[in-house]
């Protein structure tokens, strides 16, 4: 039986989180995907952190409310991220998902937003890229920074569900494209699901 994540879920720490949340899917306005690969940004000692040292910004404020809100910014002036806030309020911490798994039920329509095409046509090329990156991943559910600082429950639409699936190994490794963050590029902080 699927349950959705509380909020209790999205108080502990961080790390953890990044963790615990692999296997499970994100659901938003019906479409599902499993994750597969998270980083961890801890504000307080992380100076690849959008917010660490206690930087607060109008892009970062929603990371110092309580767990469980969607932070969602874009890169590049082109492209949005889906973080999920953790911890408790005021202290400025998020799970990145970096990669996720289609679940079958919506395959199809992820491939037609992605790409505009049908799963039977799509190239290996667009079928290993559909949602190896955060980029791609809102782009395949449609989310945008529209859905930026929304509470992660069922009343909205966008959620967090666990299916009962165990991730029997989880891949530790250092986070991707954070050169300029000092000490913290060596953070062993991005979390993958062992195939």
């Amino acid at each position: 039986m699927n349950e959705i994540l509380t909020k209790e879920f999205y108080l502990r720490p961080t790390l953890q989180i990044a963790k615990d949340l692999l296997g499970k899917v994100i659901v938003y306005n019906g479409l599902k995907a499993r994750i597969i690969e998270t980083e961890a940004y801890v504000g307080k000692i992380d100076k690849a952190c959008h917010c660490y040292g206690g930087k607060v910004t109008k892009r970062t404020q929603v990371m110092f409310k309580s767990g469980g809100r969607s932070y969602i910014y874009l890169i590049y002036g082109m492209y949005s991220c889906l973080n999920v806030v953790t911890e408790g309020e005021g202290e400025g911490a998020a799970v990145l998902i970096r990669s996720m798994e289609p679940t079958e039920e919506s395959k199809e329509e992820f491939y037609v937003n992605r790409y505009g095409i049908s799963v039977k046509e799509a190239t290996p090329y667009q079928q290993k890229n559909l949602m190896n990156g955060p980029g791609k991943i809102c782009m395949a559910f449609g989310l945008t920074v529209e859905q930026n600082d929304v509470e992660l429950v069922r009343e909205n639409g966008f959620y967090i569900e666990d299916e009962g699936l165990r991730v029997k190994q989880i891949i530790e490794n250092t986070r991707i494209n954070i050169d300029y963050a000092m000490e913290a590029k060596e953070f062993l902080w991005r979390f993958g699901a062992s195939e």
